[in-house]
């Protein structure tokens, strides 16, 4: 029962790269403070996914540390957020958190780059396209928020980090997630912090309305790529932050475009980097190689 509860909290904690059951407490406590109907389908969608994996007999060791219950925690919350909640959704939820697990088993054992969100991206970009066509009236209608005019900047820095698990509610949840990191590492915290930080200058460019800026929908992604790019070198902050403003420009043009981003710009920025430190890295081990000889 106890590594059960721990599991199920390492996978709350791996939304945000934490593989510690503490973090993904004090998340959880976070996103309890904001709705506590989203931190029940959060739970609902661990749970899916992770029991998911031990009936596909994935490995023990990969379910423990959460690896096949991150994403089904975003989905749980994601359908709060995007769907009316009735016997249907609560069936898209335990379908599309299965669903994600074995796709996160694809990655993990048929990829060169870490999955990360992208089998939550895929199953809730499947499940909005769905309903759009099929049942519509499941949507959630958003409505337009008053056009704001001037930054707050401190509830853009937390929004940007609560935006992660799409808690725009609460401020103190943003506080809250900064906290679980900090328990875990410090490390990653800094880069958290920096994460979160950097997009604060978008306020200077993106025009008059400043709505969407002060709700961390331009940030969130940023927070998850400088996580994911820690690092304690020169070298790796650099690619971090150059991860973050791919980040910040993929997530303003599908915005442009209309799309639903999710987390994408972050799952592409991190894999373009990735990709570049591999070809920088062999093309090193390339030149040093032509030296020697």
């Amino acid at each position: 029962m106890r590594e059960g509860i721990f599991t199920i909290c390492r996978g709350i904690g791996q939304v945000m790269l934490q593989n510690n059951a503490w973090s993904g407490a004090v998340m959880l406590a976070g996103i309890a403070c904001n709705s506590w109907l989203l931190a029940i389908l959060a739970i609902a969608g661990n749970l899916t996914g992770t029991l998911t994996a031990l009936l596909a007999g994935y490995s023990i060791r990969e379910i423990r540390d959460g690896l096949y219950g991150f994403n089904g925690t975003l989905i749980g919350i994601a359908v709060g957020v995007f769907f009316k909640i009735n016997l249907i959704s609560i069936v898209l939820l335990i379908a599309g958190s299965g669903l994600s697990t074995l796709i996160a088993g694809l990655f993990n054992r048929k990829s060169k780059l870490p999955g990360y969100t992208a089998p939550f991206i895929i199953v809730i970009w499947i499940l909005l396209s769905g309903c759009y066509f099929l049942y519509p009236s499941l949507l959630i209608t958003s409505s337009a928020m008053p056009a704001s005019s001037e930054t707050d900047l401190f509830a853009a820095f937390c929004f940007n980090l609560g935006q992660v698990m799409f808690q725009d509610g609460s401020l103190i949840t943003g506080i809250f997630f900064l906290i679980a990191i900090l328990i875990n590492s410090t490390l990653d915290t800094t880069y958290a912090f920096i994460g979160a930080a950097l997009p604060l200058t978008l306020a200077l460019i993106i025009g008059t309305d400043y709505t969407s800026f002060n709700t961390g929908v331009y940030g969130y992604n940023a927070v998850l790529c400088s996580i994911a790019l820690a690092d304690r070198t020169k070298r790796g902050a650099i690619f971090a932050i150059l991860s973050i403003l791919i980040s910040i420009g993929l997530q303003i043009t599908g915005m442009n475009l209309g799309i639903t981003t999710l987390t994408a710009p972050f799952v592409l920025s991190v894999w373009i980097v990735k990709l570049l430190q591999n070809t920088l890295s062999r093309v090193h081990a390339d030149t040093k190689s032509c030296y020697f000889l």
